[in-house]
């Protein structure tokens, strides 16, 4: 007797014990995600692509104006030329400074430099290198109108290499609302298309940099086993050595070295700020084309022109010509006609999925009730 109320002892603990397990399981926050309903899940990675869009859009637009009001404010000291690689690599040291203090307070975490992984991430900072360099060579040689009306045939590249890579579908809307971008940048360019063959050549090679960087990015993200701030160190990092060779080639630290009248608490401060920018920028690039997507990605970036160029008009009098009033219009049109494109698509998925999901669940209940 006293064996089989032992026996039955150690069952009622063995009992007790899988049942605490099984309520700490559940109350973990790493399962609590999988307890959600299929549409929740779903609601939070759309809530999650928007987030990361606006924190994306925000930090490009403030990242313009911030350079803007360097450009204006110090430009004039300058003899000749501009600092524009200078600032890159100014801003770079900045939002390397940035993450490796988080790290140091253990905000976040990503291992120390290697250089395996270094080689692996090198191509993104190649692409946005050549991206920047063609990018002034071809508005030195083609009209500003010309060179939207290229990045937006550009869009239209990135779609294709994202499709033939990735394969992302490029709905019949998607394509109407490339149609419309292009279509209004080409009436907006009508009476100012200045191009030659020298700025064709650099327009070219700035469209397959500008594509190659955002494909190489999104496959970047997916293969090179990084956490996004461990990204946005080895991406500065990467930066500031392809970049701070060229600003002693072109003369550029030179010309900061020697001109004293912005060597100024307000420089280094917009500086500084500006870096900080680029610091969440980098975080709210790589969240934004890992969460959605290549064409996502270049169609926000396009439409951020639109709010930039109503805070040039506001903060620095830029002014807005009437081509630049029909571009706007226009593009407006072609991303909202993108968005609802993609949001009628994922609507359309989340439907089929949810029932899918019914059924799946309709035919285990039946299970269930036929085993038991």
């Amino acid at each position: 007797m006293e064996l089989s109320k032992d026996k039955g002892d150690e069952e009622r603990v063995l009992e007790l014990e899988q049942e605490q397990e099984t309520e700490n399981l559940i109350k973990s926050p790493s399962n609590e995600s999988s307890q959600l309903p299929p549409n929740e899940n779903k609601t939070s990675s759309i809530g999650k692509s928007i987030g990361s869009g606006l924190l994306y859009s925000f930090c490009s637009i403030s990242m313009v104006l911030v350079n803007k009001s360097l450009a204006s404010s110090y430009n004039g000291f300058l003899e000749k030329g501009n600092l524009n690689f200078f600032l890159v690599v100014f801003q770079a040291v900045v939002a390397i400074a940035a993450v490796q203090f988080c790290k140091m307070m253990k905000w976040v975490e990503y291992p120390s430099f290697n250089m395996k992984t270094a080689v692996q991430w090198a191509p993104v900072n190649l692409f946005f290198c050549a991206m920047l360099f063609t990018g002034m060579a071809s508005l030195q040689h083609n009209s500003v109108p010309m060179v939207t009306v290229f990045k937006n045939i550009t869009n239209i590249g990135v779609a294709a290499g994202d499709y033939h890579y990735f394969g992302t579908a490029v709905e019949f809307l998607v394509m109407c609302a490339f149609g419309i971008m292009l279509g209004g940048a080409l009436l907006a360019a009508k009476n100012d298309a200045q191009v030659t063959l020298v700025g064709l050549f650099w327009m070219t090679c700035n469209c397959l940099a500008t594509a190659g960087y955002v494909l190489y990015m999104k496959f970047a993200t997916k293969t090179v086993k990084l956490s996004k701030f461990g990204m946005v160190f080895y991406n500065n990092v990467l930066c500031l050595v392809f970049l701070f060779p060229v600003t002693m080639a072109n003369g550029e630290l030179l010309t900061f070295w020697k001109t004293p009248a912005i060597h100024t608490v307000d420089y280094i401060a917009k500086n500084s700020f500006a870096g900080f920018v680029g610091f969440f920028l980098n975080f709210a690039s790589l969240n934004f084309v890992s969460a959605t997507g290549p064409t996502t990605y270049a169609i926000v970036g396009s439409m951020n022109k639109i709010p930039t160029a109503f805070l040039g008009w506001f903060l620095f009098n830029s002014i807005i010509t009437p081509q630049t009033w029909l571009f706007i219009g226009v593009s407006m049109c072609g991303g909202f006609l993108y968005s609802y494109a993609k949001i009628s698509t994922q609507m359309k998925k989340n439907g089929t999925a949810g029932k899918k999901d019914d059924s799946d669940s309709e035919s285990e209940s039946k299970s269930n009730k036929s085993n038991a």
